[in-house]
Parts: structure tokens; sequence; C-alpha cells
């Protein structure tokens, strides 16, 4: 849905896999032999949030929330337009970058500080140690923060309606969060551009986010 924003997505048919192997700007090892590697590749996708808006997408489920139909938005998204739209009861499965922590002291850094410094080319490193800052997200090789994994299950078991959108639906675990709402009997709607393996379970799929999202701001707003 970030698309919509200006940003790129991973999988999608312009994603970031097709110009280069995505997987390595989220690798730990990498991370920690090269850090100038993450930040350079994420300035656009993560640091320049001043500059990128929030999606009609983000604000639709925004104004969904507001009119009491919306109970959670669940996210693999690490660019905080979620949050910056006004949604309140965010679930970030694959962490936050609001929060960069010090490997070596473990002294904290809110988001404003590391994207000033990254916004103007530059690594960040602690000032008191000159340690490496690592942002809250979850790097390959790192396990998910499991008190938001545990409460996106919880959501999902209780939901009467899932809306995955934008998902490939091939990320463990968050590909399974649609099944323990069908399992608990809740309806499954999926919208994406691409084939899901979910979308045999889906009451309705729909294939353009923008049109849908714009019906429903047409009818809610």
């Amino acid at each position: 849905m970030s698309t919509f924003s200006g940003l790129k997505d991973f999988r999608g048919e312009n994603g970031l896999y097709k110009k280069m192997d995505a997987d390595k700007i989220f690798d730990l090892n990498l991370f920690y032999q090269d850090p100038s590697f993450y930040y350079k590749n994420t300035r656009d996708l993560i640091y320049n949030s001043r500059e990128v808006r929030p999606s009609l997408v983000h604000r639709g489920l925004k104004l969904l929330e507001d009119k009491g139909l919306i109970q959670a938005v669940i996210t693999q998204n690490i660019d905080l337009l979620h949050k910056k739209a006004g949604s309140t009861r965010v679930v970030e499965v694959h962490g936050t970058p609001e929060i960069h922590r010090c490997l070596s002291c473990g002294k904290t850094f809110d988001f404003d500080t590391i994207s000033e410094i990254v916004s103007a080319d530059r690594t960040p490193f602690c000032p008191d140690c000159r340690g490496i800052i690592k942002p809250d997200i979850t790097f390959f090789g790192e396990s998910l923060p499991m008190e938001a994994v545990n409460r996106a299950i919880e959501e999902s078991s209780r939901a009467d309606l899932m809306i995955v959108l934008g998902s490939s639906l091939v990320v463990q675990p968050a590909a399974s969060f649609p099944l323990y709402t069908i399992q608990n009997g809740g309806k499954l709607v999926i919208v994406n551009n691409m084939e899901t393996p979910l979308d045999e379970y889906a009451e309705l799929l729909y294939s353009d986010l923008g049109a849908v999202f714009s019906f429903l701001d047409t009818h809610y707003r």
C-alpha cells in the first residue's frame, strides 16, 4: 500500500527484488560488517518520511477506524505511514524504526535524530562509544518481537473480518494470520494485484487497492 505514497514495495512488479537482492538490506551479518549499506539503501524507503505522505489507503484505514469498523491494523511495513496517518492500534510485526539502539552501550535514539543523519548521507554511530546504531526492525537472523506477534494472533483470532491489503502472503508468520480469522469463523477479503496462497479462502478478491479505497472514501467519508 505504500507504493501509493511513492515508495517501492519488495515483491511487486516493480519491487526492490527486481532491482537487487533486497534481502541483503536486512541481513544482520552484513549490517554488523557494514551498517552504511543498510542506511544508504533505506534512506528513501524509510528515512525520508518527512517528504512522504500517507496514501489514500493509509488515510482510508484511519477513516474506517474512526467509524468503528477497524479494530486493529496488523502490518509488516516499517515506513511508519500508518501511524503518520493517525491509526492508533497498529501492530508492527516486523518491528519499527521509531527507536534505534547502540549495539555496544545500549543508548537509544529517536527516529527524527537518526533520520536527520541518514538524510545527510551519513551513517549514524553512537556519539558516546562510537558503536553501531541499529533500528528496532527485525533483520534476517533475528526473532520477531513476540509481543507484537502474539497481539497479531489475538486480533486475527477474534476478527469477524480480515482484509488483506497489498500482501503476497508468502512471508511467515504474517502470512498465516488470516488463517486464525478463518479458523475462528471470520471471513477474509484480499486486495492484491498478484495471486496469493490464500485466494481460495477469500469471500471477495480485488486487484486494485486504489479503486477499493476510492470507493470506501466516497461511501464512508
